[in-house]
């Protein structure tokens, strides 16, 4: 899921309920079920590439070795191969909108997350969510957070947006184009890092102004130890009993879910590319939230 406690202020519009919870949150403070490998809803797809650092395509980025202007440390960097020839990209440094539809009605945003872009290439996008970033999340309408709510109630219940912060540490967030989730990495204070979180959800949609998605509420939790274990298996399970998805999108989550393990197993890109060790140019600023953060895209670009 893509909400998480560590947003936490101001009204918007009421919406109709669909998910968002404090898992990543969860995960990032180090709560953890178990130790080790965790078994998944299933083997491997067949069929699932298993990138590992031996087989690893070109297109996968490497560790850095030198710091650009960019960064005060360089992100991996990307190959020079790309299979065709690129589309606009956003510059290091530029500022754009890492935003999430609503599940119930998807032509509305309940998720809106200011971010500045780290690197844009034909392989990945990487962006950094500063702590204190104003963004938008979805609470119930009399303004209860969304994880409070039980289970049963949690996607049926009206909501509304709220504007609020990210007060929590930062977030690296890495998207590869296609892929059905993105990769994100929290670190503790003093830049000790964490774990990554694997954030199940429908490939992003490039816009002029940034990024579009759908959550798709089972998340996987990625420790350094190179253990792991699902998260949201609850809510997943109640998202489909609610009408959220069908089981044809159900039954493809949790394929997107096996791919990403065996990516994980094989501990391929990112999770072996050094972007714990990445850190932001101290001269960025907190990007603000736009007041017509929910516009609809002009035209999208991907």
């Amino acid at each position: 899921m893509v909400g998480t406690a560590a947003e936490g202020g101001t009204a918007g519009s009421v919406v109709p309920a669909a998910g968002a919870d404090p898992a990543a949150e969860r995960c990032a403070t180090g709560e953890r079920r178990t130790a080790g490998a965790v078994p998944g809803p299933g083997a491997p797809a067949a069929g699932v590439p298993v990138p590992g650092a031996a087989q690893r395509p070109a297109a996968t980025p490497a560790p850095a070795t030198s710091a650009p202007a960019a960064s005060a440390t360089s992100a991996p960097a990307a190959s020079a191969t790309s299979a065709a020839p690129a589309p606009t990209r956003w510059a290091p440094g530029e500022q754009i909108l890492w935003r999430y539809r609503d599940n119930a009605e998807p032509d509305r945003f309940h998720i809106c997350r200011p971010v500045t872009v780290v690197q844009d290439t034909a392989e990945l996008l990487a962006v950094w969510m500063a702590p204190g970033t104003p963004c938008i999340k979805p609470v119930l309408a009399d303004g209860t957070p969304v994880h409070r709510e039980p289970l049963a109630t949690r996607y049926t219940k009206p909501r509304r947006t709220l504007r609020d912060q990210w007060f929590g540490s930062g977030v690296l967030k890495l998207a590869r184009p296609g892929d059905p989730w993105s990769v994100w990495l929290f670190w503790e204070s003093g830049w000790h890092f964490k774990n990554w979180y694997v954030n199940l959800e429908e490939p992003r949609r490039r816009w002029s102004g940034g990024i579009d998605s759908v959550d798709h509420f089972l998340d996987i939790c990625v420790y350094p130890d190179r253990s792991w274990e699902w998260r949201d298996e609850d809510e997943f399970a109640q998202a489909r009993r609610d009408g959220l998805l069908t089981d044809g999108q159900a039954a493809a989550v949790r394929s997107a879910g096996r791919a990403a393990v065996a990516q994980i197993a094989a501990w391929g890109g990112p999770f072996a590319d050094g972007w714990e060790d990445w850190r932001p140019d101290p001269a960025w600023e907190v990007p603000p939230l736009p007041e017509n953060w929910d516009r609809q895209p002009e035209r999208l670009l991907s």
